[in-house]
């Protein structure tokens, strides 16, 4: 062995032994999670699967999300980006194994009239020494910023279930709405043609008869704003199911026929454990810390080793009577002046780190704000719904006794005016609460991460 080669196996013994990488602990923000919802949980409710959207008894519904979950150009475009992420973690960890080059070449030259020629083959190998886990950091910020897409890829599905569920509940109450506003317009031509023929018979006045003309009217003119608001939300669902916007959806179920959940909350604690934008959160966290370990790494000094092998021969294109070479050397690179780079790379790291800290903070005070707020909307829109089904049933009374007393000359037209425009306003109400309901569910199941569990928290 060569005296070079004896000398630099001791050097790269002794910086394996005294290496020690560079670690960073991962922040994470200190908040008291309460014990206990502030609103009152229903603790007797169903706990929550994965496949949700089951519980409203709709298999159109089923259908549609399983649609949405395979052609969503939203979540394909969420799925590109976990491929571009386990593609940078491939490309992170690909710097901790030697780099080998082969190179070859032949030519020909000509001096003062004399020609030569010449042909070489050489491999050479580098490799970087991650004494201060620089290169691993790298890695491993990768690998978590890979978990974190992952995760978002899991809120992505979740946001879009949800959202082609909801869709799809408006649907349905606009169509109910539109289907009430005939309804009301077919029984305000009705006491149109009352009032006609009381009129006709000179028991009306022509004030009461243009009054009911304004209210079939103005009856007939409330459909049409509905209509177009139910062909703008049909081509939005279209569009989440990755559909023409002109594509028509099938929505042939009526709104009181679907099943309004009950939930679990749980507690407050395993919120932490249950949505995926929490998850993606910390997991952006740990490659944040990852991140700060490569800076602080990269201000100490680089250490390389390089070997190499070549053969070469006086003769074009021919490897005979070769000559025989081969190379061992190692480096080391320390930066003395760079400007502040590396160290301003340092802060800009830990700054980035006291961003994320915030944002995940705001992550979790959000969602435990966003299951409260659920659990009020679903005790008050139940309620609420209850006290309207009463007073629609008391509007049907009212106008039918109205009308009655109506013909019967006992009463005016104002009364039957006023008993027709509480009916209108009382199921058109109802239809509003009822997709306040389904929509409050849809908005749980997503607080609640739709059934989503971390398995390595």
């Amino acid at each position: 062995m060569q005296p070079t080669r004896r000398s630099l196996l001791p050097l790269i013994a002794t910086l394996l032994a005294t290496g020690c990488a560079i670690t960073e602990p991962i922040a994470r923000p200190t908040l008291s999670v309460p014990s206990a919802w502030s609103e009152r949980a229903t603790e007797s409710g169903d706990a929550v699967a994965t496949d949700w959207w089951h519980d409203f008894g709709a298999p159109e519904l089923d259908a549609l999300i399983t649609e949405a979950m395979s052609a969503a150009p939203d979540l394909r475009i969420q799925a590109e980006r976990v491929v571009q992420a386990e593609l940078a973690l491939r490309q992170a960890g690909a710097s901790l194994f030697p780099a080998l080059n082969l190179s070859g070449g032949s030519g020909t030259r000509n001096v003062d009239g004399r020609e030569s020629g010449s042909t070489d083959l050489s491999l050479g190998a580098s490799y970087e020494l991650d004494l201060w886990g620089r290169i691993a950091a790298g890695a491993d910020a990768s690998r978590a910023s890979l978990v974190a897409t992952r995760h978002d890829y899991d809120a992505a599905r979740l946001s879009m279930s949800a959202s082609v569920a909801t869709t799809w509940f408006q649907v349905l109450a606009l169509q109910e709405r539109i289907d009430i506003a005939r309804r009301n317009l077919d029984i305000a031509e009705r006491v149109l043609r009352v009032v006609q023929a009381r009129y006709d018979n000179g028991a009306a006045s022509a004030l009461e008869l243009s009054q009911q003309r304004s209210t079939v009217l103005n009856q007939r003119k409330a459909i049409e704003p509905l209509e177009v608001q139910l062909r703008q939300t049909r081509s939005a669902l279209a569009i989440l199911l990755g559909r023409s916007p002109q594509a028509s959806v099938a929505a042939d179920v009526r709104l009181h026929s679907l099943h309004v959940p009950h939930v679990s909350a749980g507690l407050p604690s395993d919120l932490l454990l249950r949505r995926p934008d929490i998850a993606a959160s910390e997991a952006r966290l740990e490659a944040a810390a990852a991140n700060i370990a490569a800076a602080r790494a990269a201000l100490l000094p680089s250490i390389s080793l390089s070997a190499g092998a070549g053969i070469g021969s006086a003769a074009l294109l021919s490897l005979a009577d070769t000559t025989r070479t081969l190379s061992l050397s190692a480096s080391v690179v320390q930066k003395i002046f760079d400007g502040g780079r590396l160290r301003t790379e340092v802060e800009l790291q830990r700054s980035r780190q006291r961003e994320l800290l915030e944002t995940h903070r705001r992550t979790l005070l959000v969602a435990l704000k966003e299951v409260e707020d659920a659990l009020a909307d679903s005790a008050r829109d139940a309620n609420q719904e209850a006290v309207q089904r009463e007073i629609l049933a008391e509007a049907e009374r009212s106008l039918r006794l109205a009308e009655l007393r109506y013909r019967e000359g006992a009463d005016g037209l104002l009364t039957v005016l006023d008993a027709q425009r509480t009916l209108f306003s009382a199921q058109d109400q109802l239809a509003q609460l009822q997709l306040a309901r389904l929509s409050n569910a849809v908005g749980m199941y997503r607080a609640l991460g739709g059934g989503w569990r971390n398995a390595a928290p």
